[in-house]
């Protein structure tokens, strides 16, 4: 899938601040579309249909992967996540910079489609601190606890695959060195070709 946008994808454990990060870039920036995902799991509090996730039934989302409408899908914390093709699809063909939440399974399978398309791995400062700020915002139970935490050592494993790496021990850093990012990816010789193509090709003419 050839891509003339930037494409972001951010990869974290749970509880490293990876949504916080990413709403604050979109609230800044304007221009940044968000790949909203499909998922099996239920709605936390505060979170609405269609805005952090498409939240669906399995048998939804099963009718979705088997129609081909999935670009890619993994089982993450016992549900299930998936980025919509055709959605992406569409922003592809208008050269949309686009920002997406993903885990790093369903950041590989995208990196095989659009190898341009960049990861960001969002590392918390400690094991100790990610533990208390899944703790803090009191949305799991003990048990699901221990499951982000044994999960967030494979997750982490994987980060010499990514691009970038944000270490988000202050959130302010953290947010002005992902924009950083955000911009040295749209500065891109290949983005900015497409974006202008009328110019180069001026230039070219008058050889």
């Amino acid at each position: 899938m050839a891509y003339s946008g930037s494409m972001l994808m951010v990869v974290a454990p749970s509880g490293a601040g990876k949504s916080s990060l990413v709403n604050a870039l979109l609230k800044d920036d304007s221009s940044l579309m968000l790949s909203v995902s499909f998922t099996t799991r239920s709605p936390r509090p505060g979170e609405e249909n269609g805005r952090e996730y498409h939240f669906v039934s399995q048998e939804e989302f099963n009718r979705r992967k088997n129609d081909g409408d999935l670009l890619e899908w993994a089982l993450v914390h016992s549900n299930y996540y998936g980025t919509s093709k055709s959605w992406l699809e569409a922003q592809v063909k208008e050269g949309r910079d686009v920002i997406l939440e993903i885990d790093w399974q369903g950041a590989q399978q995208i990196k095989r489609l659009i190898p341009e398309a960049i990861w960001v791995f969002i590392l918390p400062p400690s094991l100790g601190i990610l533990e208390d700020r899944l703790r803090n915002r009191g949305q799991d139970d003990e048990e699901t606890i221990q499951r982000r935490l044994n999960a967030a050592n494979q997750e982490i494993s994987h980060i010499s695959e990514s691009d970038y790496c944000i270490v988000n021990d202050d959130f302010d850093t953290a947010l002005t060195q992902l924009r950083q990012i955000t911009m040295a990816s749209r500065l891109k010789t290949q983005n900015q070709l497409s974006r202008y193509s009328t110019l180069v090709h001026s230039f070219q003419a008058n050889k």
